[in-house]
């Protein structure tokens, strides 16, 4: 990739986006092409058509997604399938249609199924059921993914697809209704120590957590995620090409820790962080979701690439970034 290279990061003020937007633009990358979601709506197929006739990007991030944890994928199922449907296949479309030479199409690694073997490999996609709170966005996922590999056998593009496990830091969604589990515990517990603080500590003071606890997962932060992807971006023509290959089918690489935690573990660590001294309690009569999710990341490894960023580390930094979030709201 050269520093001048047109380079596309779809959905660059989430999460994900505006962690390869710094990633990029550290590595001296100028030349970004960043459309907010008011000024190009990727569910729209002609106003995508428009953009990448005009634009003639070179490399493309596919980083734009609707995007939520159970309460989310529970509540708008419809809206999880068709707005991820329409993204996708509005941009890899248009993507081959106007010659990118590559595309990194990122999913989740909820496209496994529930009672996958652990840890993930690549290859047990559609082994299984999907866990049913999540099967729409998974749904739509796994047909971003064929949809890649199909694009790579009848038109020779070099469309990548790449499933981080679960994610978190700066820029994250932090909504208690709409959020993944760790942003969620953290704002929990940071309101609960505020409120905790403003009239004294009290004995009865707690945070509620949804399920038992004990389904065990993998966070790896998005600063990491954002490294990896440009990595693969980046990987000669030879070896990047060899993940595209039949003997790989399909053109998936799992990206994580290979590390995992319990959620009452993950809680635990997060009251530390916060520096909350009351109690928790864990509801049992709400769902846990996939009992676990373990990434395999041995392939990603065998690349040359490992996380760096430690859980515990990651969880302040998170913090921290909350924190001054919080207090420009204010």
């Amino acid at each position: 990739m050269n520093k001048d290279a047109k380079i596309y990061v779809a959905g660059h003020r989430g999460l994900v986006g505006s962690a390869l937007v710094r990633k990029l633009e550290a590595e001296g990358f100028g030349n970004l092409l960043l459309k907010t979601s008011s000024e190009l709506d990727l569910r729209d197929q002609a106003a995508v058509t428009e953009f990448f006739a005009a634009e003639k990007p070179d490399y493309v991030f596919l980083a734009a997604a609707k995007v939520g944890g159970i309460v989310a994928n529970s509540t708008y199922p419809a809206e999880f399938i068709y707005d991820n449907l329409q993204i996708q296949n509005n941009i890899i479309h248009k993507a081959y249609l106007t010659g990118v030479k590559r595309l990194l199409f990122l999913g989740s690694t909820c496209i496994y199924p529930k009672l996958a073997p652990q840890p993930m490999k690549e290859e047990y996609l559609l082994t299984g059921p999907l866990e049913p709170t999540n099967s729409p966005y998974a749904i739509a996922k796994i047909a971003g993914i064929e949809m890649c590999r199909s694009y790579n056998r009848q038109y020779g593009t070099k469309f990548l697809a790449a499933m981080p496990t679960n994610l978190y830091g700066p820029n994250d969604n932090f909504d208690l209704t709409t959020s993944h589990v760790l942003p969620a515990l953290l704002r929990k517990f940071h309101e609960q120590k505020v409120r905790s603080e403003e009239r004294g500590v009290r004995s009865d003071d707690k945070v509620v957590i949804w399920g038992t606890g004990t389904p065990c997962r993998e966070f790896l932060h998005v600063d990491d995620l954002a490294d990896a992807s440009l990595f693969l971006m980046k990987l000669p023509e030879d070896v990047y090409s060899s993940l595209l290959t039949p003997h790989s089918s399909p053109a998936l690489i799992n990206i994580g820790t290979g590390e995992e935690v319990t959620i009452r573990d993950l809680a635990l660590l997060i009251k530390e962080v916060v520096g909350f001294e009351g109690e928790l309690v864990f509801d049992a009569s709400k769902p846990d979701g996939t009992p676990r999710k373990l990434c395999d990341v041995s392939r990603l490894h065998s690349l040359g690439w490992c996380h760096r960023t430690g859980l515990e580390e990651g969880l302040r930094m998170t913090y921290e970034w909350y924190l001054k979030a919080v207090s420009r709201q204010d």
